[in-house]
């Protein structure tokens, strides 16, 4: 059997997949940021017509899936499988959309790297001939997300100068076989590889500084990326991390400069696009809506244009849980790390 991997993490495709279609739907308050005029359905109520925070955005998922999937003119049950995950307990949105769209179901969950995690997993059952047709999908919501993590809304806490915005958007890709002839929004687009992160965890304990949870973990699977695929990072036109916002992305510079990685002016943050500092968000967006609503509006789209022709797409994820945390414990991160090119 002819070997896939490149070192302990990295895996590359005889026949890389494509992503063919995108779809997005924000908050209001993501519609009001740089990149509206790029998302496909802005809501002006984060309830969306339901009567909890949680039922909407358990209906962002499952619409994400089903906009994305009309772009190519493909129902649910062409879906060989569907993979996805939320910050929820029980990843309950993604479950539950699951349940309404009937596509063969592996959640996932990798906190903020949701995204990344379900292409680099959707790409490699594709490359090995177990699947032809891949839904990937990544939500957030900024209210569930703090009332499961953080105090109610109603009690209106102040935020520290690290925190971040949890993204209330959910983002969706179809990606399917190199030899598919159907309709497209993207023709460009494959995914020619990616480096699976590692679990690593300096010690932070602070709830409201992700980014300095998950820059260590950045750094450690660009590392390995760059050593395993034999590259540079001029080799990439782009370096994209999901959501360090403004502080964790200083640090996880720092730490490539420490392991002798010089970032230059490659590396660019989706929690630091999606907001406009003068929206008061402190260090940036997060959530796994945050890399998932930036990669499938704004990022593939300039890249079928021909903008750029290859990205490291690597999102960044905070493993934090509220009973661990109460118990004393830190907050370890992880990052995968997706080979996006334009052919």
């Amino acid at each position: 059997m002819k070997q896939k991997r490149l070192g302990r993490q990295t895996v590359v495709f005889d026949a890389p997949p494509r992503i063919v279609a995108g779809a997005t739907i924000v908050g209001d308050m993501e519609g009001a940021g740089p990149l509206g005029g790029y998302f496909d359905l802005i809501l002006e109520d984060d309830t969306w017509g339901e009567d909890t925070w949680e039922k909407a955005e358990r209906k962002m998922f499952e619409q994400a899936v089903r906009r994305a999937l009309e772009r190519c003119a493909m129902q649910p049950a062409e879906i060989d499988l569907l993979l996805g995950g939320d910050l929820l307990n029980q990843i309950i949105t993604a479950n539950f959309a699951a349940r309404e769209l009937a596509i063969p179901f592996l959640g996932l969950y990798g906190a903020c790297s949701t995204m990344a995690e379900s292409l680099l997993l959707g790409s490699m059952l594709i490359d090995g001939g177990y699947a032809g047709h891949v839904a990937c999908a990544a939500t957030s919501h900024f209210s569930t997300a703090e009332r499961q993590y953080r105090f109610p809304l109603e009690m209106g806490g102040q935020t520290t100068p690290t925190a971040q915005r949890t993204v209330t958007g959910a983002g969706s890709s179809l990606l399917v076989e190199a030899g598919y002839a159907g309709g497209a929004q993207f023709r460009h687009i494959f995914v020619t590889g990616g480096t699976i992160g590692r679990v690593v965890d300096l010690g932070i304990t602070d709830a409201n500084n992700m980014g300095a949870a998950m820059a260590p973990a950045a750094a450690d699977t660009l590392a390995a990326h760059l050593r395993e695929q034999s590259r540079a990072v001029s080799d990439y036109d782009m370096i994209v991390t999901g959501d360090l916002g403004s502080f964790g992305s200083e640090m996880f510079n720092e730490l490539c400069r420490d392991k002798g990685i010089d970032l230059s002016d490659r590396h660019r943050d989706c929690g630091n696009m999606i907001f406009d500092p003068a929206q008061k968000v402190d260090c940036g967006g997060s959530g796994c809506g945050c890399s998932a609503v930036t990669l499938n509006a704004f990022l593939l789209r300039r890249m079928e244009e021909g903008d750029f022709t290859r990205m490291l797409f690597m999102a960044t994820g905070a493993l934090m849980s509220p009973t661990a945390g109460m118990q004393g414990d830190s907050i370890p991160g992880i990052a995968h790390a997706v080979v996006i090119e334009r052919r």
